[in-house]
C-alpha cells in the first residue's frame, strides 16, 4: 500500500474513533447508559422478530434492485448477486468515512469481471436514485404533518422527473455523440451507466422503493418504541440518520454522525434532544444489530460460478 493511501486509511479511522468516542462520552452525560437501553426490556421477542424480519425484506430488495440493473450480466446469478449486495451493505455500515462503498465495484470485478470504472458509476446513479426515494419520503412525512394537496402536487412532479429524465437522456447521447476529449468520454460513459430504457429502469425504481418502504417501515416503528413520537416526526428522523452518509465526517459504524444527524433533524420539530439522542442511539444498534447479524450469512450463499473468490 502507498504511503498517502497509508495515511488517507489512518486518518480515516482517526476520525472515525474520534466520533465513537464523542458518542460514548455524549450519551454517558447526556443519558446515561442504563437508562438509555432499558426500553430493550419492554420490546416484545416477537415484535422484534417482526422488525429484524422487515429489514431482511429491505436487503432482499436492494439485491433484486442490483440483480435488475445488469439483467444480462447478472442473469441466473441471483444468489451470488444477494451475496455481492449485502458485504457491501455490511462495509459500508462497519467501515468509517464510508470505505465500505468500495466493496461493491470490487466484488462486480471480482464475481463477474465487470470494470471497475462501470461499476462505480452505476453506484452513482443508485445513490441517486436512492436520494430521489427518500426526497419522496420527506415528502410524504410533510404531508403526515399537515396533509395538503400540495405536497401531494409536490410528489407528483417528484414523480414526473423520472420520465422527463429519460426523454432528455436521448438528447443529451446525441449531443455526446462525436465530441473529442476525455471528459465528453466520461460523460458518455456516465449516461451509458444508467440502467435500460422503459421496464428496466422501472424495475430498477420500483425496487428502489421497495428497499425504502421496507426500510423506513421497521425503523420508523423502532424509533417510535424508543421515543413515543408521532409517525411524521419518526420519519424525519429516519431520513436525517440516512443522510449522514453523505458528511464529510462519518465515524466508525457510522457511530456519532449518524446520531447527530437524527438528532439535527428532529430537534427544530419540538423534540427534546435526550429522547432524539436516545432513540438515535437505539435505532443504530438495531441497524448494527441487523448489519452484523446479516454479514456472516451472506457468505453461506454461493460464489457466483462465473468468477473468483471473496
Amino acid at each position: 500500500m502507498s504511503e498517502p493511501r497509508l495515511h488517507s486509511r489512518v486518518r480515516d479511522w482517526l476520525i472515525g474513533g474520534s466520533l465513537l468516542l464523542a458518542l460514548l462520552l455524549w450519551v454517558h452525560w447526556q443519558i446515561g447508559w442504563a437508562s438509555l437501553l432499558a426500553p430493550w426490556a419492554s420490546l416484545p421477542p416477537l415484535q422484534l422478530a417482526g422488525l429484524f424480519g422487515v429489514s431482511l425484506l429491505s436487503y432482499l430488495a436492494r439485491g433484486l434492485r442490483l440483480y435488475r440493473y445488469f439483467p444480462d450480466l447478472l442473469r441466473g446469478q441471483l444468489a451470488g448477486t444477494l451475496r455481492l449486495s449485502v458485504l457491501h451493505n455490511f462495509a459500508n455500515n462497519l467501515l468509517p468515512m464510508r470505505t465500505g462503498e468500495a466493496v461493491m465495484p470490487l466484488l462486480m470485478q471480482r464475481y463477474f469481471a465487470h470494470d471497475l470504472a462501470d461499476s462505480a458509476l452505476a453506484l452513482l446513479w443508485i445513490r441517486l436514485l436512492d436520494l430521489h426515494a427518500l426526497l419522496l419520503v420527506a415528502l410524504v412525512a410533510g404531508w403526515l404533518a399537515a396533509p395538503s394537496g400540495w405536497w401531494l402536487l409536490a410528489m407528483a412532479a417528484l414523480l414526473l422527473t423520472l420520465p422527463l429524465g429519460f426523454a432528455l437522456r436521448g438528447w443529451l447521447a446525441r449531443l455526446l455523440a462525436g465530441r473529442d476529449g476525455p471528459a465528453w468520454a466520461m460523460a458518455r460513459r456516465l449516461l451509458q451507466a444508467l440502467p435500460g430504457r422503459g421496464m428496466p429502469f422501472a424495475e430498477v425504481y420500483a425496487w428502489t422503493l421497495v428497499t425504502w418502504a421496507t426500510k423506513f417501515l421497521a425503523f420508523t416503528l423502532v424509533l417510535q418504541h424508543f421515543t413515543g413520537l408521532p409517525l411524521w416526526q419518526a420519519i424525519t428522523g429516519v431520513i436525517g440518520a440516512e443522510l449522514s452518509s453523505v458528511l464529510p465526517l462519518h465515524g466508525v459504524a457510522g457511530a456519532g454522525s449518524y446520531e447527530a444527524a437524527l438528532v439535527v433533524a428532529i430537534t427544530p420539530t419540538g423534540v427534546d434532544a435526550a429522547v432524539a439522542l436516545a432513540g438515535a442511539v437505539n435505532l443504530h444498534l438495531f441497524l448494527l444489530g441487523v448489519t452484523v447479524a446479516l454479514g456472516p450469512l451472506a457468505l453461506l450463499l454461493p460464489r457466483p460460478a462465473r468468477h473468483g473468490n471473496a
